[in-house]
């Protein structure tokens, strides 16, 4: 089987849209929980990868052979991407960064919502002008596309989430983003999600039905599977936030929690300000429980040697 043949078969279009998905969300969630020192780094290399996938749709759009619709979806979801990634390192969020108030509901519970990822929002609106415009006139959409389809299914099951769902993943929420926890509602069902699925799932049977009905192999088969499979994982997604499962066990390899600081640096901190008053005195042993001294210098647990208190 050739390369043309090969990235054409129906399967091998399913398994690279799946496996982009899984591993472009484990990287954000990863980088999302690096230390703070290392955000600007993430953005940088992010940004890069965001330039890169606008050349690449430059270079793609003008083209329908199965490598270029395969370029062509890499860089939508790309881009996609740098939308999450800038909001979950907080770089582009929105005015409001501290949590709504106890009882706090109704519009203007939302309206706090809205001021969270205003910034966001906005970016998400532009990056989509900036493909449309790369594109336009051009015979391959399949990034434009991509990138919508993704953007509408994100609103979806951010509106999910706000009106209450049984998982809302609070563990994958960074500590500099603790301010979204108080928008996560946890509630069984919620009215709007069976609407958002049947309309969701009447659009996934007409890419089903497209992808089949066109020949073989064309630019229309692949452009519809790909989409196909996209909106099939954002369906998926959808009914892991209401279905007794544990979603973010998918991504457990790319799991890291944020170091808390280490007792001993408290330690070497002491250590260095009683030499810096007392140069020539040797720094004494640290009391314990009971000792006449425990006052003046720095207690350890007997539990927890080096830890001052």
């Amino acid at each position: 089987m050739d390369m043309p043949a090969m990235l054409s078969h129906p399967l091998v279009i399913v398994g690279y849209a799946v496996f982009l998905w899984w591993f472009s969300t484990g990287l954000i969630l990863y980088l999302n929980r690096r230390p703070r020192w290392t955000f600007k780094w993430s953005l940088a290399g992010g940004t890069l990868l965001f330039a890169g996938a606008l050349l690449g749709l430059d270079w793609s759009a003008e083209a329908t052979t199965p490598a270029a619709l395969f370029c062509s979806f890499s860089c939508g979801l790309i881009a996609w991407g740098w939308q999450e990634l800038t909001f979950y390192l907080g770089y582009l969020t929105g005015p409001r960064k501290h949590r709504c108030a106890p009882g706090c509901s109704g519009w203007r519970h939302f309206g706090h919502a809205l001021q969270i990822s205003k910034y966001h929002e906005i970016s998400i609106v532009v990056t989509g002008v900036v493909i449309a415009a790369i594109t336009w006139g051009s015979p391959n959409q399949l990034a434009l596309l991509t990138f919508m389809l993704v953007m509408v299914m994100h609103q979806s099951a951010r509106i999910n989430v706000f009106l209450g769902v049984r998982n809302v993943s609070e563990d994958w929420v960074a500590p500099h983003m603790d301010f979204l926890k108080s928008f996560l509602r946890v509630r069984p069902m919620n009215p709007f999600f069976p609407v958002s699925q049947v309309v969701a799932g009447a659009a996934e049977y007409w890419l089903v039905t497209e992808a089949m009905a066109a020949p073989a192999g064309s630019a229309t088969a692949i452009s519809y599977t790909f989409l196909a499979a996209m909106l099939g994982l954002a369906m998926i997604e959808h009914w892991f936030l209401v279905l007794p499962l544990p979603l973010a066990g998918l991504w457990n390899c790319f799991h890291r929690s944020e170091s808390p600081e280490r007792p001993a640096s408290k330690a070497r901190d002491v250590r260095h300000e009683y030499a810096e008053k007392n140069p020539l005195a040797p720094y004494p042993e640290p009391c314990r429980a009971g000792c006449k001294d425990a006052g003046l210098l720095p207690r350890i647990a007997p539990d927890s040697p080096g830890r001052t208190s």
